[in-house]
């Protein structure tokens, strides 16, 4: 058992896991990608026609979120990230030479022109607005065409902005309000394909709702007792809900994002 290694195995966002939502256990291949230094972690993507063994199921990494800690998420989280970076940086942005590993960090290195190219992580701002002491502002993304469930306002930070900032710029775009303030309440990595969801509380400070159609299909002010159906149990957006409307932590040490 001890020349094996814990194994996050993914056939595109879902992890190879056992009937307890437990890792396998493998023998470690030369091309396995390591996941944490000193400890026996590998990664690697489940070949096309690879059977399943026996014993081991293929699992959405979302649904992982309701039965595993949070340090368990954030490695499984690093180990997707960095398969999906590996795989789109097997060539030089520079010249175009095909990269190679580099020994001992996680960078993707030209042998020609010796261009480092590491992991990149895209910050995205996402909020939970209130007016009063007893409203949500809630909003359907437009694209969600299955579902009537309910989330919070969040977008991409944009280059030579702060977080404050694009806080602000994405709730005039996508409804049309005036923020006040606004606290940074906690982080998530959240591996779709390579964010770091970071969370903010903020309270209206004024305007009209008006939707930017092709983002926001219906967006509301509920009450607290009275919510429609809300991100599922495990996601920062489901945490940052029951905080403001139930007096939750953001964040638990033992379960991840519950």
């Amino acid at each position: 058992m001890s020349n094996l290694s814990l194994a996050y195995i993914f056939q595109q966002q879902q992890l190879l896991v056992d009937q307890d939502f437990q890792l396998p256990r493998v023998e470690s291949l030369a091309s396995d990608l390591q996941v944490s230094s000193g400890d026996q972690v590998i990664a690697r993507d489940l070949l096309p026609n690879e059977p399943i063994p026996e014993g081991l199921q293929l699992v959405p990494i979302r649904q992982l979120l309701q039965y595993w800690t949070t340090s368990q998420f954030e490695q499984a989280s690093r180990a997707i990230q960095l398969l999906e970076w590996r795989r789109n940086h097997r060539f030089c942005s520079h010249c175009g030479t095909p990269t190679q590993p580099h020994a001992t960090e996680h960078a993707m290195v030209c042998p020609a022109c010796h261009y480092r190219q590491y992991p990149r992580v895209q910050p995205c701002v996402i909020t939970v607005i209130t007016r009063g002491e007893d409203e949500i502002l809630l909003a359907k993304n437009a694209r969600n065409k299955t579902s009537q469930m309910y989330g919070l306002i969040a977008g991409f930070v944009e280059v030579g902005e702060t977080l404050e900032e694009a806080v602000r710029r994405e709730t005039e775009e996508e409804v049309g309000l005036k923020l006040k303030n606004i606290q940074y309440l906690a982080s998530q990595p959240w591996p779709f394909p390579s964010n770091l969801m970071i969370a903010f509380k903020a309270e209206y400070a004024g305007g009209d709702l008006k939707l930017q159609e092709e983002e926001i299909s219906d967006a509301a002010f509920f009450k607290f007792d009275q919510l429609p159906e809300i991100p599922f149990k495990g996601s920062i957006a489901h945490a940052m809900i029951m905080h403001v409307t139930q007096g939750q932590p953001v964040a638990d040490d033992t379960k991840a994002w519950l």
